[in-house]
């Protein structure tokens, strides 16, 4: 189960409000992403009918900002519309707005995983600052495959919401023990399996035995093309297609049982 959610104070609202699209306003830091093309789209078949209503935060000086409805805003701006249908919120902080956008989002048309990390740590939301406080510490940042960065956001935000931060931390370590600081180190299949084994029995585990253990086996390129053979085969014994980082974490399994004593291996 997730360890972490989002939490909203009880506020305001006035619903179904027609206000001037001029007046509103977008704070980069609460939001995703403007994708011109998409509201580009959304503008050449415009039914001004069937729009919407937008979120909107009402701050304290009066200035009012979107937190959902940007591309909509937007498309009815290069349609040449004045006004638009919004849900106004009173007394929301920079951080609140964040949220509120996450949980408008969460079950509808989800931000991309970078802007969604970006929004919930302009947030505070525990999750992500998690996240990132582990990252900094490995010298590592979120958004893109590099010897300093890890392209899997989705997948570095898995482990941290499923185990902690705790091992995510370890799992980093045990990732570049194993194999160096490089792209190749921090796939997001294999970071998946290291954390889904420490996240189920790091309790048995010593962490730089488990690195060796990992150099030992293959190269991070090698362990990735592993998992991808399995995954394609069906996994381990047919057992059905399963998730690569379910595959990822059966071969980290094996390497730690590898050459033990029944009595000292790790049931899966």
């Amino acid at each position: 189960m997730p360890k972490y959610s989002y939490d909203l104070p009880k506020h305001a609202v006035d619903h179904g409000v027609e206000v001037k699209i001029t007046e509103l306003l977008i704070d980069p830091q609460a939001q995703r992403t403007l994708n011109e093309r998409r509201a580009q789209s959304i503008a050449n078949n415009l039914v001004r009918e069937a729009i919407g209503t937008i979120i909107v935060s009402e701050r304290e000086d009066g200035s009012r900002y979107i937190v959902d409805g940007q591309h909509r805003k937007r498309a009815s701006e290069l349609a040449g519309l004045e006004t638009i249908r919004a849900d106004i919120h009173y007394g929301l902080t920079q951080e609140q707005e964040a949220i509120l956008f996450l949980i408008k989002n969460r079950e509808s048309h989800k931000p991309r995983p970078i802007d969604e990390y970006h929004v919930g740590l302009t947030g505070g939301v525990p999750l992500f600052v998690d996240t990132d406080r582990v990252l900094r510490a490995h010298r590592l940042s979120l958004g893109s495959s590099s010897t300093n960065s890890v392209g899997a956001v989705s997948g570095v935000l898995q482990i941290t919401d499923r185990y902690g931060a705790d091992v995510l931390d370890r799992t980093l370590t045990i990732a570049e023990e194993a194999w160096g600081r490089s792209a190749e180190s921090w796939d997001g299949m294999l970071l998946g399996g290291i954390g889904m084994f420490l996240g189920r029995h790091g309790d048995l585990v010593n962490d730089p035995e488990l690195a060796k253990r990992l150099e030992r086996t293959a190269t991070a390129a090698k362990w990735r093309s592993q998992v991808l053979s399995a995954s394609s085969n069906g996994g381990f014994n047919n057992s059905g297609t399963g998730s690569r980082i379910s595959v990822s974490y059966r071969l980290v399994l094996d390497a730690w049982n590898k050459g033990r004593r029944p009595a000292n291996r790790i049931e899966g």
